[in-house]
């Protein structure tokens, strides 16, 4: 246990490392951002950008066409029972297009928008998990994004073809110790002594798409280098093809849910890979990762509004075919509620999901803040229709739709949405680290004006200089959070009824401006430790960010005939006002204090008799080269990994 936690990256160098990596300057506008900082900027999202055009859907049409058909001929529960996706279906996938939706057509792809393939996505989502993996594993993290963002020309003319053919690729970076923690990494890359090839050695965990992968993007640790006396830890991106001497797929994970993704533990073994492989550079393989991410992110809030339609699909027609109590369960309030938040947070997920996608492919704009929002607020407003929609269905909710089938019933796979959804919550970054990657977005303004202030490695001149940022910015802003339109019953009269609660919007963002100032004057430098203040921060900011793209959206779906949307809207934004309520009450956690004692003592092993009377899941029968993984007698286990995608 001594060597494992020596081995592992200091707390300073792991946030050296992902500092290192963060995109630090903001060069375009971010709707999000300054949210953040106390300011409602409805101009950046309102009018609301272009979803529809005739042209693109026109293009797209003969493949999403396709795409429909194959869909409804796939045996998805078949898919499920074997955990395999046959390789006709995959074929057949190849010949449609479906793993080069965004590929320039010069190479062979599809030549379609962001905006065409989160639709495509959609549609897959609404009918098997397993498949939906597949394609945006390759294309939303896989070697086709970062090829397109960072790649060569001589790459692309090398890789592209070969992509949009239908050469799946996979994406490397998680391993036993390192997933969002970077620093951690073991995998390395040592130039070869005639300066032609890098030799990597290493092992990947959970690399989606790796047991059949014919392309991956590795990251790897390169030699360090030196900058202002101290060491600098750098991280490439290789492009590993899998015919390369040493390349080999260890294990197949088996999951939950998603029950034929090709998931796996990648072994690469004095692997020799061109200088030529290199994407973007040496040492920007983090960087170049999470740039990636921000496009990559866009699929999954897309994907859990096409869950959501077809969870609402169930609810409507089981709400009005199921009978108790003399009348349809959908007309009692205890179901009518779960119907009604499905709708208007079905409507708000898609609003989220297809807003930052429009900011995207409008340009300009920097879209890492309302991305990894969207990521972390569609999947677990999601998750919570899928419970709700278990739920409403009862024991037939519970029971598989085979079982469903054989007696006579209708096979509605509510169990396997439950299965498959989950890991959505971990994926591409679990809902925790996403909430610690805004929030830290969310105080970079103050980082950069005032924390020298309060840093105690700051020196003299760095502090000077710091008083003088802060005595610029802060007087003008504060007294300005405090007086703003939202105070002005006439403001946003445009969107009718829903303009009470852009007001609302805009009150509270000033409100959570002033709070998360007056947390860093609290709380100094240690701010950065109280986590759960800073998530509950983050999550007023995504309600407050749904709230306004729900307006936004169906002011636009309003002037284009479709009056419902303002129904669900308002709705919605009902909702969202009172956990934006409630959350600003407890923001800074009166139980916070309590609840670390607990922990603090549980993990100290005082709480253990509480565990007695059991047997329990740690207990012997799991083995590993004739070894039992876990001793409860001991006071200390071997370290695992804990979870998928961390």
């Amino acid at each position: 246990m001594a060597e494992n936690k020596s081995a592992l990256a200091s707390e300073t160098e792991a946030r050296d490392v992902a500092e290192a990596a963060r995109e630090s300057e903001w060069e375009h506008p971010s709707f999000v951002r300054e949210l953040f900082l106390g300011r409602l900027r409805l101009d950046l999202i309102h009018p609301h950008p272009s979803v529809r055009d005739a042209a693109e859907e026109a293009r797209a049409k003969p493949f999403m066409d396709k795409l429909r058909a194959f869909l409804e001929r796939v045996d998805s529960e078949e898919i499920d029972r074997t955990g395999e996706i046959p390789e006709p279906l995959v074929q057949e996938l190849r010949q449609m297009g479906a793993f080069g939706i965004k590929i320039p057509k010069e190479y062979g792809g599809l030549g379609l928008s962001q905006m065409s393939y989160i639709r495509a996505m959609q549609l897959v989502t609404s009918k098997d998990g397993s498949l939906v993996a597949l394609l945006s594993a390759h294309q939303s993290i896989g070697l086709p994004q970062p090829l397109k963002l960072f790649g060569t020309d001589e790459q692309k003319k090398r890789f592209f073809p070969r992509l949009a053919k239908g050469a799946i690729s996979a994406f490397a970076l998680t391993e036993v110790d390192a997933g969002s923690d970077p620093a951690n990494m073991r995998t390395s890359a040592t130039l070869s002594p005639d300066g032609k090839h890098w030799i990597i050695n290493g092992e990947k965990l959970w690399c989606t798409n790796g047991t059949r992968a014919e392309l991956f993007v590795v990251m790897a640790r390169t030699p360090d280098v030196e900058v202002n006396g101290k060491k600098k830890k750098q991280i490439t991106a290789f492009i590993v093809d899998h015919t390369m001497p040493g390349v080999s797929v260890k294990h197949r994970c088996r999951f939950m849910g998603l029950k034929a993704i090709e998931n796996g533990v990648i072994n690469f073994e004095n692997v020799k890979v061109p200088v030529d492989n290199v994407l973007w550079g040496v040492g920007k393989g983090l960087k170049l990762a999470l740039i990636t991410l921000n496009t990559g992110r866009l699929t999954l809030p897309a994907s859990c509004a096409g869950v959501g339609k077809a969870m609402l699909q169930v609810m409507r027609t089981w709400g009005n075919e199921r009978v108790q109590w003399g009348q349809p369960i959908g007309k009692h309030e205890a179901i009518a509620r779960k119907i009604a938040r499905c709708a208007a947070d079905t409507f708000a997920m898609e609003s989220v999901g297809e807003l930052t996608c429009a900011l995207y492919e409008r340009g300009h704009y920097d879209i890492r803040l309302e991305a990894a929002i969207a990521k972390m607020w569609n999947t677990e407003t999601g998750w919570r229709i899928v419970d709700d929609t278990l739920q409403m269905r009862g024991g037939r909710g519970y029971e598989t739709a085979a079982s469903l089938a054989a007696r006579g019933e209708a096979p509605i796979p509510v169990e396997r949405a439950m299965r498959d959804f989950r890991i959505n919550l971990i994926f591409e970054g679990s809902s925790e680290i996403m909430r610690l990657f805004i929030a830290r977005e969310a105080v970079d303004h103050h980082f950069k004006t005032a924390f020298a202030l309060v840093d105690k490695n700051s020196t003299t001149s760095e502090k000077v200089a710091a008083a003088g940022r802060a005595a610029k910015f802060y007087p003008f802003w504060y007294i300005a959070r405090w007086l703003g339109k939202g105070q002005v019953p006439a403001m946003y009269g445009e969107f009718g009824r829903l303009a009470k609660h852009l007001r609302f919007v805009e009150r509270n963002t000033r409100h959570l401006g002033r709070s998360i100032f007056h947390a860093m004057v609290r709380f100094g430098p240690k701010l950065e430790r109280r986590q759960l203040v800073l998530f509950r921060a983050v999550d007023i900011g995504a309600d407050l960010f749904a709230m306004s793209a729900a307006c936004v959206r169906a002011r636009m779906l309003e002037k284009e005939g479709q009056k419902g949307a303002i129904e669900l809207a308002d709705y919605f934004c009902r909702e969202a006002r009172t956990r934006i309520e409630h959350t600003f009450s407890e923001l800074f956690g009166v139980n916070d204090k309590a609840m670390n004692a607990v922990s603090r003592h549980v993990l100290a092993g005082e709480h253990t008799w509480i565990e007695q009377g059991i047997v329990g899941l740690m207990s012997g029968g799991v083995m590993r080269d004739g070894q039992a993984l876990h001793d409860p007698g001991a006071k200390t286990v071997r370290r695992e990994a804990a979870g998928v995608g961390d």
